[in-house]
Formats: structure tokens, C-alpha cells, sequence
């Protein structure tokens, strides 16, 4: 499971041209969810969205709040697109989980976060709409958080090319 959380001082999310969701500052999380994605990864991105020291304290020493310590909104957008692999220019989405399994699981991951903090601070778009979002960074922030269960199957089968190796070739496509 991924997460791209982006620090805004607003978000929305429209469809038809009518916005179903807004939030004032917090946060903008885009979700992407794959077919091996469990319990466990739901419970690890929930924990980590709701902990992660995002913002100033007031002292204005950076990273010190997180949104849950500000009372702050979040606003999550499910995006399959988040999963993709490359076949030479256009992006396939195998890893994706398909949507009839997702579904539930988006929905479940939405109620997880709700009992988790406050259940009015916690937005989402239209599962599997064509969604416009709109949003108004702030600094920008903008940080990617995968659950570790996903880094593991996946580092697994990433073959690394040593950078002396990529050196001498000239080759630094892979940095």
C-alpha cells in the first residue's frame, strides 16, 4: 500500500463539476493499493498518516506536529495510477488491486483512519470516479509513505547496479 501525502492549506475533490469533499489546512492523501496489500499494510498507513510530524509547533520549529496534534483535516483520494509499471511508454497497472476487491478495501482503510482520529476530520473523493482535485500546497510538502511489507516483496526483485559500475559507463539513469 501507498500513500502520497501532500501538506495543504486546502483540498477538494469534484466530480461533474460539483465538489463532494473539501478540507481547510491538512493534508492531501493519494492511496494506491495493491493486490497483495493486507490488514496489516492498511494498519501501518493509518498509523503513519495520522503520526507523521508534518507540521510547525508554536515555536515554528519545523516537523514537529503532526495532524492529529493540530486538529487538522485529511482528505484521501484513491488512485490506482500509484501502482504502475512500464510497457516501453504506456503505463500499466497490473500491480493495481482490481477494483472490485479494492473497493471494500479503500472503504475499509477510510473507517480505520475515522476510528482512529475524528471521524468529521477524515474526507475522501468518489471511489473510482473520474475525480478533478484541487489543492493549495503548503511549502510544498510533499513525502511518499509504502507500507514495509510492499517494500520488501518488491526490493526482492530490484536488481541494484552499483554506482561504480554505473560510473564508468556513464550510465546514471538508474539514480
Amino acid at each position: 500500500m501507498k500513500a502520497i501525502i501532500q501538506r495543504v492549506m486546502n483540498a477538494s475533490v469534484s466530480v461533474n463539476g460539483e465538489v463532494v469533499s473539501s478540507i481547510g489546512r491538512g493534508a492531501l492523501v493519494l492511496i494506491g493499493i495493491t493486490s497483495t496489500d493486507n490488514t496489516k499494510d492498511m494498519e501501518y498507513i493509518a498509523r503513519k498518516l495520522l503520526s507523521i510530524k508534518l507540521f510547525d509547533d508554536e515555536n515554528e520549529k519545523r516537523w514537529k506536529r503532526s495532524i492529529v496534534d493540530c486538529d487538522y483535516e485529511v482528505l484521501c483520494v484513491s488512485q490506482f495510477t500509484l501502482y504502475n509499471t512500464w510497457k516501453g511508454n504506456k503505463p500499466d497497472f497490473h500491480l493495481a488491486m482490481p477494483s472490485e476487491n479494492s473497493r471494500v478495501f479503500y472503504e475499509n482503510f477510510i473507517e480505520m483512519l475515522k476510528c482512529q482520529y475524528k471521524p468529521d476530520k477524515v474526507k475522501d473523493g468518489v471511489f473510482g470516479a473520474y475525480m478533478q482535485v484541487s489543492l493549495q500546497n503548503d511549502g510544498p510538502v510533499t513525502l511518499e509513505l509504502e507500507s514495509p511489507a510492499h517494500i520488501e516483496k518488491t526490493s526482492k526483485k530490484v536488481k541494484s547496479v552499483p554506482v561504480k559500475a554505473m560510473e564508468e559507463t556513464g550510465d546514471d539513469t538508474n539514480r
